[in-house]
């Protein structure tokens, strides 16, 4: 009765989410392009579908992995051993990242448009041992109080400098990477052991040594996936131009060995995470599960919704994001290619539900000096303006270093003139702007502009729309903050 009352729940969550896209996708098919696409039948049951296997992760979630977690950091932080913290930490952000449905998403994008030559498995893994290092140096962070400024200027000075040595067909995929890494596993457990921490140890604060675990999770695949394309294209001179598949295919290999051969292949996807907080129960704490039942039915959701999550995507999500792309390149003006990139931004991020959730804690933590509201209507105008230029730079074709480059160098500069309480908060609140939802269709919206528009390449423009939404709300939540403390100095300041 309660698995039906909070199933229910997760599935109206699932639809309110998807409701935004459903809306901007409606009135521009109504106003703008003035035509339905052929295969709306498929596309509106693949977001039921999407809708349907986030609704059974996220409830699985709840009754294995999180509760487990929770208890698991908990127990860490009151006894205060820096070693399992550390290898806790890791084992967290490595088996989280692994089975987030978001980076599966644009690791068998970016698998299928290189022809293989990325791998998708190879990116999944590089990116979450990454995420699992800077977790474990984040919870070294909060244990020693040191401050979250040195780490992300350092951090991203070495990102821009090795973007300017990294293959353009790699950049946009790298950015994508790690903005893709703090979702609807990831975040929740991150944000929890930071905050966890922060109020268990004396003398630290939540709200500036709490959060940061999450932008640091963003910040190093950035760098390791750079490495990686520099080994994968040395010696390339062009890019892989391979057509982007729409077709409406359920699974990778027809009938029921297809259908088997997806779900062996989803438990290998959720088996780290799964490993990960057996291993710490009952190694570390030495402690039986307390309802081993509920948590073995809550692994088998967590198995079954990301199966249908994927397949949703393919019939869904994907096919939307192309077929708009499609119909408004073929329009006379790209000014609504603009405003569909504007408002679809705008739109998922007010009703993204780990931004709505790391409001609420900021709000707590401030002591009601933020306002949750406020931070994410700053991130959602943040992440329109972003995808909108980042819309821009491939219409335009211009090379997405300068873009990147050029928006990071702001970044730091905002770093050093912010208010210390802002900067870990502003980098948490730019990796959690891509949803389950959005990062999908973003991503199939860049490779169809890509595809659709002459002179552009796949690899190297159709990625990097992630990267744009992730960079620009940091941009907007520290200025605010930097102007807003101007005026209340000036206002003090006043007779």
């Amino acid at each position: 009765m309660f698995f039906v009352r909070d199933f229910s729940y997760s599935l109206l969550h699932a639809l309110k989410n998807l409701f935004p896209i459903i809306l901007v996708v409606g009135l521009f098919q109504l106003l703008a392009v003035q035509q339905l696409p052929d295969n709306l039948a498929s596309m509106l049951f693949g977001l039921l579908v999407v809708a349907i296997g986030v609704a059974l992760f996220l409830q699985g979630l709840e009754l294995s992995v999180f509760p487990v977690a929770k208890t698991l950091s908990n127990h860490f932080a009151r006894r205060g051993s820096v070693p399992v913290l550390l290898c806790f930490g890791f084992a967290i952000g490595f088996s989280a990242v692994i089975a987030e449905p978001a980076l599966i998403a644009v690791a068998e994008q970016a698998q299928q448009i290189s022809g293989g030559r990325i791998d998708s498995l190879t990116l999944r893994l590089l990116v979450a041992l990454s995420v699992g290092v800077v977790v474990a140096l984040g919870v070294l962070r909060t244990i020693f109080g040191f401050p979250l400024h040195g780490f992300m200027i350092t951090g991203y000075l070495l990102v821009v400098t090795v973007t300017w040595f990294t293959p353009e067909e790699i950049v946009g995929l790298a950015y994508d990477s790690g903005g893709v890494t703090t979702n609807v596993v990831t975040v929740p457990l991150v944000a929890a052991l930071g905050i966890g921490l922060a109020a268990s140890i004396r003398g630290r604060h939540a709200l500036t040594d709490g959060f940061g675990l999450v932008a640091l999770a963003v910040m190093v695949p950035m760098i390791t996936v750079q490495g990686y394309g520099m080994l994968v294209y040395s010696g390339s001179a062009e890019a892989d131009t391979l057509e982007i598949s729409t077709s409406n295919e359920n699974t990778r290999t027809g009938g029921l060995t297809g259908i088997f051969l997806d779900l062996v292949t989803m438990v290998r996807d959720v088996l780290p995470i799964i490993l990960t907080v057996l291993l710490f129960q009952y190694t570390i704490l030495r402690q039986k599960l307390p309802n081993p039942r509920k948590v073995l039915f809550g692994f088998a959701l967590v198995i079954l919704g990301l199966y249908a999550f994927v397949v949703g995507l393919k019939m869904g999500l994907f096919p939307i994001g192309t077929s708009m792309a499609e119909q408004l390149t073929a329009m006379d003006t790209f000014l609504y290619i603009y405003l569909f990139a504007f408002g679809i931004g705008f739109a998922t991020t007010m009703a993204e539900p780990a931004l709505i959730a790391i409001s609420r804690q900021a709000e707590d933590a401030a002591g009601g000096t933020l306002n949750g509201n406020a931070i994410r209507l700053l991130v959602a105008i943040g992440v329109a303006i972003g995808i909108t230029i980042g819309v821009h730079r491939i219409i335009t074709g211009d090379s997405i270093h300068y873009y990147v480059i050029g928006g990071y160098m702001l970044v730091i500069l905002l770093t050093l003139m912010a208010p210390r309480y802002i900067v870990a908060l502003a980098f948490d609140l730019g990796g959690v702007t891509t949803s389950e939802v959005t990062v999908p269709l973003v991503t199939a919206l860049g490779i169809g502009l890509a595809s659709n528009i002459d002179g552009r390449s796949v690899l190297i423009d159709g990625f990097g729309l992630i990267a744009f939404a992730s960079i620009f709300p940091i941009l907007t939540v520290m200025t605010y903050a930097i102007l807003s403390e101007r005026l209340i100095t000036r206002a003090k300041e006043t007779p």
